[in-house]
């Protein structure tokens, strides 16, 4: 990252900028890189809610499961009582 600040205020020297206004832009460049940089703890809490998220997902597809399979259970009795009362 500070290669990159280097050369840019290398560059805007070149290009005639004055050393003070240089070296802001290129420390301005800097921070605003700075703060778009994950840091270990959000790296830790995306994790985290990531296993929320998925605990949550496997709860919701056992419930989903469970009664679909009583709802086939359910509907196979109904046959199965259907074909003894006209079979």
């Amino acid at each position: 990252m500070s290669v990159m600040v280097t050369e840019l205020y290398a560059a805007l020297r070149a290009a005639g900028v004055n050393e003070t206004q240089a070296a802001e832009a290129a420390r301005a460049v800097l921070l605003e890189a700075r703060s778009e940089l994950a840091t270990k703890a959000d790296v830790v809490e995306l994790r985290l809610s990531t296993k929320a998220d998925l605990a949550e997902l496997k709860a919701d597809l056992l419930k989903w499961v469970v009664s679909l399979l009583l709802a086939q259970v359910g509907l196979f009795s109904a046959i199965v009582g259907l074909m003894k009362v006209f079979g």
